[in-house]
């Protein structure tokens, strides 16, 4: 039995919520963790699809169980909201796989060492989510019309992806990389999984800590993520404005990024018209804020965003592997 003065603190609210429901989940997501690091990634291997999906599948499983015991102890509201908000940024994140493989690319990083780079990336990922959507539930809490200043910007956002596209930068120019590579003293190939090495500077000839190619292939994720995250995070608190489903729903979807990543990397390519799919579904999700106000209703039934969400991004991966279907049978003829 915990004693009573505990459970009195346990039961206090924290963001909405009481605060052993915020400490079951961050027990959760830090065995989860831990389970990732100390035993799937014993070792310096490199993770094959079969793994990858098996990997992926149960991280899904488990983000929509979570789900479950939202629906179960929040109601069927707040459960539907979550489940909206999971499958949202879990789409989200397949447009992140193509950027997270371009900087693999670039910086030559082999699959033995990408497991590496990809845990702690997602570890920095849920620290900066948590103070972006922290800072994101004050200010709504406190002055209602940011909301529409997010909604309009997702709609903003989803037409020029639609219309206009996204300009692509060669990495070699990011501002950042070319900052970082002045500022700091980097090798020029890497040192196994080590993000940082000591040796002799060619100045000074004393020891000195250089950062590696696999520490700057981190930190280029980490700003992807956040840059990512400018999207991801106004979209969900569209759908709800309840920092606990927010949150839980954004974590659950990003801790499957890195078994997601190794088994859909090599295929990223057939869903060339999941963007366009998640340009309209940003629009959807901005535009029903308004559309609520022009309604004279409180909010857009959850059960009919969920339909919506699922339609739209269900079309735009079966549209995709439909017209790149002709391309993947060369690839089968070609392999065998």
């Amino acid at each position: 039995m915990l004693p009573i003065d505990l459970m009195l603190v346990l039961d206090q609210p924290f963001l909405g919520k009481p605060a052993w429901m915020w400490l079951a989940f961050l027990t959760i997501v830090g065995l989860l963790l831990a389970f990732d690091l100390g035993v799937l990634n014993r070792g310096r291997r490199e993770i094959g699809v079969r793994e990858s999906l098996m990997l992926s599948g149960f991280y899904i499983v488990l983000g929509l169980a979570f789900g479950a015991f939202i629906w179960t102890w929040l109601g069927r509201q707040s459960g539907v909201e979550y489940l909206t908000g999971f499958l949202l940024e879990k789409s989200l994140a397949l447009d992140n796989i193509f950027v997270i493989a371009t900087i693999f690319a670039f910086f030559a990083i082999p699959r033995e060492y990408q497991h590496r780079v990809l845990f702690w990336g997602i570890l920095g990922v849920i620290v900066l989510r948590g103070i972006m959507i922290g800072v994101g539930a004050t200010l709504v809490a406190s002055h209602a019309w940011i909301l529409y200043i997010f909604a309009g910007f997702l709609v903003l956002t989803g037409l020029k992806m639609l219309f206009w596209g996204e300009s692509e930068h060669e990495l070699a120019d990011n501002p950042l990389l070319r900052f970082l590579k002045g500022r700091m003293r980097v090798t020029d190939r890497l040192h196994g999984d080590r993000f940082f090495v000591r040796l002799a500077d060619s100045k000074t000839g004393r020891a000195a800590l250089f950062a590696t190619p696999l520490f700057l292939a981190l930190v280029m994720i980490e700003v992807a993520d956040v840059i990512f995250a400018v999207d991801s995070v106004p979209a969900i608190f569209a759908i709800t404005t309840d920092p606990y489903i927010v949150y839980t729903s954004n974590i659950f979807a990003i801790l499957g990024l890195r078994a997601l990543y190794f088994a859909l990397a090599a295929i990223i390519h057939r869903f060339q018209y999941l963007k366009q799919a998640l340009a309209v579904l940003l629009v959807f999700i901005g535009g029903k804020v308004f559309a609520s106000d022009l309604l004279g209703i409180d909010k857009v039934p959850a059960e009919f965003s969920l339909a919506v969400t699922i339609s739209i991004l269900g079309a735009g991966v079966a549209f995709s592997l439909w017209r790149s279907r002709n391309q993947a049978n060369v690839e089968a003829r070609q392999a065998g």
